[in-house]
């Protein structure tokens, strides 16, 4: 009898919004292991899980050396997503694991969050939700986002998606990326300029770059203290680009006005997270990708992804 090749799929929902997804794999002769915690799974959860895993469809859970040596069967980890920061690559080719990703399958869910996020902070939405909820009426006078200065940190596909969305509110668009894509730049009307130039001129910083060793901290007290003292600040990239101490001396201060917040340096976030006590800042569990729609695209490619690597092909966004 055949031996299934077991999948691993740490990827939160998947039998509910990822059914396509699922058929495919079990009609390509795999066995599914979902994931039952419902959220990334600690080293210690991985541990009984792997031992005779083919493959992975994986969230933001970490996967490194000490996770690799305890899977030997492992062929191939599929991103679902696009940031490759939990996965140690270089690790990965040295036990002969291919990672694959897939760029853009979430770039339009996580843009449509970015510009919900600025509308609710400089409406104060959330607040003024629960205020009514609690009997009051506090009218509180918000700004129009109409004629503001919007600054992008990083310009790939997610700003790109952003910066198209924004486009119709009006507003002034600029933004810095190490390798900007200037013909994007030009059908979108945004003027392409430092990382400084974003945060001094801008009214609203929304963060678009990936976490890699020289984005760590970008964000810090330096950084925070160049914006205005109007401006607020969004982040639906990663974690780790922001010092959170730093953003909370800036919010607790009030050297910048607000900040929408969507991911954390240490996920899940501990509910007694300072930033949490500040009334100032909107928070979202990392939740920027999460929609039918993107579980259903992003499940088939990472899907496909596995099973070419199962039938000896190459499969697609293959990261070398």
């Amino acid at each position: 009898m055949t031996r299934l090749n077991k999948v691993l799929v740490t990827a939160t929902n998947y039998s509910t919004l990822c059914a396509e997804a699922k058929r495919l794999l079990e009609e390509g002769g795999c066995e599914i292991i979902e994931n039952r915690v419902g959220r990334p799974h600690t080293f210690e959860e991985l541990v009984p899980l792997v031992s005779d895993i083919d493959g992975v469809i994986a969230g933001v859970d970490t996967w490194d050396e000490a996770v690799f040596k305890l899977a030997p069967n492992l062929k191939a980890i599929a991103r679902f997503g696009v940031g490759v920061d939990n996965i140690d690559l270089a690790k990965a080719r040295e036990y002969g694991i291919q990672v694959t990703n897939v760029p853009g399958g979430n770039a339009n869910a996580v843009a449509e969050l970015a510009v919900g996020l600025i509308l609710s902070m400089i409406r104060n939405i959330p607040a003024l939700h629960q205020s009514a909820r609690r009997g009051y009426w506090d009218r509180y006078v918000g700004e129009e986002i109409q004629g503001k200065t919007v600054g992008l940190l990083g310009f790939g596909n997610i700003a790109q998606m952003t910066a198209k969305k924004l486009q119709g509110f009006d507003v002034k668009l600029i933004a810095y990326d190490k390798y900007p894509n200037a013909d994007k730049a030009k059908e979108y009307g945004v003027e392409l300029v430092s990382s400084d130039d974003v945060l001094k001129r801008s009214d609203v910083v929304s963060m678009h770059l990936p976490s890699l060793k020289e984005t760590y901290h970008m964000m810090s007290d330096e950084q925070f203290s160049m914006m205005k003292k109007t401006a607020f600040f969004v982040n639906t990239a990663r974690g780790a680009l922001v010092d959170e101490k730093a953003l909370h001396r800036a919010l607790q201060t009030r050297s910048i006005a607000g900040a929408a917040i969507d991911v954390y340096e240490q996920e899940p976030v501990s509910g007694d997270n300072p930033l949490f006590q500040l009334d100032n800042l909107i928070s979202t569990p990392h939740t920027a990708a999460e929609t039918v729609e993107t579980y259903r695209r992003v499940g088939l490619v990472t899907a496909q992804a596995l099973l070419d690597v199962f039938a000896g092909k190459e499969p697609a966004n293959l990261l070398r």
